[in-house]
């Protein structure tokens, strides 16, 4: 993948998910469109999400630093 778009896919996917681990949208889609079941699971889910989203922005960040320097 190249560097920009390795950065951009990891900064889409932490904001994407921060608002989905933080804020109640989530929750509120699924409940309206009739997945409520699932709500208990979503930790187990968005948790591991949001640091391997986090871990790709940080690497991506670190990759693109390394380019430059050299």
């Amino acid at each position: 993948m190249k560097d920009k778009t390795l950065l951009k896919t990891g900064l889409i996917g932490t904001a994407v998910t921060a608002l989905c681990c933080f804020t109640p949208i989530l929750v509120l889609l699924a409940g309206a469109v009739g997945l409520s079941a699932v709500i208990g699971v979503l930790d187990y889910v968005l948790l591991p999400a949001l640091a391997l989203f986090i871990c790709l922005t940080v690497y991506a960040l670190w990759k693109r630093k390394n380019r430059l320097s050299t």
